[in-house]
């Protein structure tokens, strides 16, 4: 057959991924679009997928996509014609364990938050709904009625003829070999493709490859961290009992999930040490193929089996099914436009739950091409979210290993994945380590969380109740409140701007005033047209054309994506990273000052160095930046220092803050002060979908500052309008001794009105401080203490709800 010369939108890859693209295309009257597949529809992992559906999803956009999804899976048959083997059956979920019994009430809490239809029910309960589970270890379980199960392969062809019917073509038996890449002004962008039978130009590409989209990805540069794991589960002959509209069964603490199938189970899992198929390349002739079955592998999910269903031990299994999966570093799916490459995007990684949440996804990813935006808040499935060294394949082989074995395992607050590490490191590492600090990882960054008494002492034990390590982090936060504590903030992502043009670009993208003196500092927010947060960051103004931007440890792909693609062809403007350039060593407290003149002979006083002022100084041997800025609230300095400085910096600080009880501290104590003092995160607080005017941040908007700027004239659009929710300070009750962790239901007169977004210890309250968005009437509200309750473990805990707690500022994550 003959390829068209030129398509508007090319997507590669037809599995489920790719057809409901190419189906939600066309229903934004996008029907120049063509689908190209290597093999048939299906051939890769959809063919072989279990089928389960599910709504809830770890925060409110995901499982609105999720419940999306259901809702397109219910009527696409009437549609377009075809069965998709769609059956609401429901779902239950069982707790083998008081700890994950309090993990289904937290569930339970935010699933009625997020509009989604649950009930807690008893072990007999679950009995009475699954007749074959044995129950009498059971502590409970969660009912889903909303959630059902799909034939997968029914399901994507029939997506595949609605997307014709719109007006789509998907085409078989092409295989797609290289990408036409033009580079223009304003950077590289996707031109067309090259196929077994000729080139096809296009305007948009979409890898929805599944498991060869990181192969696919390297075609063009593009990285795209995913890598396939063997996934298994058990088909048996028909059981007595067992009927179509059985529930779908999850036992998460057995690792194992159950769908009916043909009378009989379909019985898989996640093993909690998963088997990476380390297949380098996948061929692409692995078309509706398995790959050999492995009792040994999948012999603990059979005992756990036999035991929570006894009639496996007698049911004759017709086959077990081995197909490789695709896992993503961080467990969430992949999606967005690539920061390598202008029109070249990418749908894809999803993590053995691809059935789904394809529906939900094809939608977004539609939304986004047509658009030029994505079509809200997806940070968690952002490919920006992944730094280039993510594409390390032996990396990606380790940690898919874990990700699959933490698939249903009990995922404990503030638990760290360990695979692959430690990887990006800071000139003090060693010295920290010495010193006990106990590391977590943020964008493959080794960051002290805290610090235990001696290197030696064990890492306390994970649970859901008061952690092992608070009062270490509380004696860090007392001495950045008290005394003076020294903080390793390398981590902070650091863009460098310079050129002719660089104010200009900075101007039209900040919210507040950058044409600033040099030397000086200002916080501001990045704003997309929508008024929403691309991101929060600090810019420092260290040359008449140069601006260091200084952002969060997670951002500094997607701000420099941000800020690139904002750069017009005719502006003389370039961005670089030097993140990896420059330690930041932040010096913390009321005796900071004392402290830092001991080592510098510069004038480091509230006039020496007045706030939001940055100056070079010297300290030690070494010249650094000084900057007066204190994330953490109160007074402080974060010092700039050139990486080969840095440990000499540090000792120098070391040895003078001997008679000062200087202590390290780690971003447990960042995280709980940063709280305390009302400073917000982005990726908690702040997001695309939340406004200045929503999280309190107008002061770091100039609405009058001499210039348009992006998101300007949402902002005033916004400005007579009535809030849709609001950022609130919430103090939990210190006569209840709880201990919240982030994500628990804000309950205002008996009605769940929000979630907690983050929640720390103070010292101060003698309690836990959250922050949390509150919608509908409560946002309309003046909060001065208002009482409230958390939903804490399915337990109310009393709390106090506050515009301003102690008082309001902000900074950096």
């Amino acid at each position: 057959m003959q390829l068209p010369s030129h398509v508007q939108t090319l997507i590669v890859g037809g599995g489920i991924a790719g057809c409901s693209t190419a189906y939600h295309l066309t229903k934004l009257d996008r029907t120049d679009v063509l689908l190209l597949e290597q093999g048939r529809l299906t051939c890769g992992t959809t063919w072989h997928a279990a089928g389960l559906v599910g709504q809830m999803r770890p925060n409110r956009n995901m499982t609105r996509m999720s419940k999306y999804g259901i809702e397109l899976y219910a009527t696409l048959e009437a549609e377009t014609g075809l069965a998709t083997g769609w059956k609401q059956c429901g779902s239950v979920n069982v707790a083998s364990t008081p700890e994950r019994m309090m993990v289904l009430r937290k569930q339970a809490a935010l699933a009625r938050s997020f509009g989604v239809e649950v009930q807690l029910i008893t072990p007999k309960e679950a009995g009475d709904l699954y007749p074959v589970m044995r129950t009498d270890d059971l502590h409970g379980a969660m009912w889903i009625p909303g959630d059902g199960k799909a034939n997968p392969a029914d399901l994507t062809m029939s997506l595949a003829k609605g997307a014709r019917l719109g007006g789509a073509a998907l085409v078989e038996g092409v295989e797609v070999i290289g990408v036409i890449v033009e580079h223009g002004p304003t950077g590289p962008r996707v031109a067309g493709v090259r196929t077994t039978l000729g080139e096809v130009r296009c305007e948009v590409l979409i890898n929805c490859a599944g498991q060869w989209a990181r192969q696919f990805g390297q075609l063009a540069g593009v990285n795209v961290p995913l890598y396939p794991a063997e996934h298994f589960y058990i088909v048996t002959d028909k059981i007595e009992g067992v009927h179509p509209m059985l529930p779908v069964m999850r036992d998460p603490d057995g690792f194992i999930y159950y769908k009916e199938e043909v009378g009989g189970l379909l019985m898989g899992g996640f093993e909690p040490v998963a088997k990476p198929w380390r297949m380098e390349p996948i061929p692409n002739t692995f078309q509706f193929q398995l790959l050999d079955e492995d009792w040994e592998q999948f012999e603990p999910l059979m005992k756990n089996a036999m035991h929570r269903t006894p009639c496996l031990e007698t049911a004759p299994v017709k086959m077990l099914l081995n197909g490789p999966e695709s896992f993503t570093p961080d467990g969430n799916f992949i999606l967005g436009e690539a920061p390598e490459l202008h029109g070249y995007f990418v749908c894809a990684g999803f993590n053995s739950a691809g059935i789904a949440n394809s529906g939900g996804a094809g939608r977004l990813i539609a939304e986004w091409v047509v658009a030029g935006e994505p079509p809200g808040d997806l940070w968690d499935v952002d490919i920006r979210r992944f730094a280039p060294f993510t594409a390390n394949r032996r990396a990606l082989a380790e940690r898919t290993g874990e990700t699959l074995g933490l698939h249903y395992a009990m995922r404990w607050p503030r638990q760290e994945l360990q695979s692959g590490r430690p990887l990006r490191t800071s000139p003090l590492y060693d010295l920290l380590a010495a010193r006990g600090a106990e590391f977590g990882a943020k964008n493959g960054w080794e960051r002290a969380n805290y610090f235990k008494p001696t290197a030696a002492t064990l890492r306390p034990a994970h649970g859901l109740g008061r952690p092992g390590w608070l009062d270490w982090v509380t004696e860090e936060q007392r001495a950045t409140r008290e005394q003076v504590a020294v903080y390793d903030q390398s981590s902070f992502g650091k863009l460098l701007l310079q050129g002719r043009d660089a104010l200009a670009v900075l101007q039209r993208l900040c919210a507040n005033q950058i044409d600033m003196p040099l030397d000086r500092m200002v916080y501001t927010a990045l704003l997309n047209e929508h008024g929403g947060f691309e991101s929060d960051l600090t810019v420092i103004r260290i040359a008449a054309e140069s601006y260091l931007i200084v952002t969060g440890s997670a951002q500094p792909v997607r701000d420099a994506d941000w800020i690139r693609r904002h750069i017009d062809a005719g502006e003389f403007a370039v961005l670089t990273d030097v993140s990896t350039m420059w330690s930041v060593i932040s010096v913390m407290g009321p005796k900071a000052r004392e402290l830092l003149g001991r080592v510098s002979p510069d004038d480091l006083s509230s006039e020496g160095l007045k706030f939001s002022h940055t100056k070079e100084i010297d300290l030690g041997h070494a010249r650094v930046r000084a900057a007066r800025m204190a994330y953490v609230g109160g007074p402080g300095v974060e010092l700039y220092v050139p990486v080969e400085m840095a440990r000499h910096v540090y000792l120098a600080l070391q040895k003078a803050g001997a008679g000062l009880n200087l202590k390290d501290a780690g971003y447990y104590a960042i995280d709980a002060l940063r709280i305390e003092a009302g400073r917000r995160a982005w990726g908690a607080e702040l997001g695309p979908d939340e406004t200045p005017y929503e999280a309190g941040l107008m002061f770091a908007v100039k609405l009058d500052k001499g210039g348009d700027f992006i998101g300007r004239e949402a902002l005033l659009r916004l400005r007579e309008q009535p809030l849709r929710k609001k950022l609130l300070t919430f103090v939990l009750d210190p006569a209840a001794y709880a201990y919240a962790w982030g994500g628990e239901a804000i309950v205002i007169d008996g009605q769940t009105v929000g979630e907690l977004s983050s929640v720390g210890w103070s010292p101060k309250a003698g309690a836990c401080v959250g922050l949390g968005y509150v919608r509908g009437e409560a946002a309309q509200r003046m909060h001065d203490g208002t009482p409230v309750q958390i939903d804490l473990w399915g337990a109310a805990v009393a709390a106090t709800a506050w515009d301003a707690w102690p008082a309001r500022a902000t900074g950096r994550s």
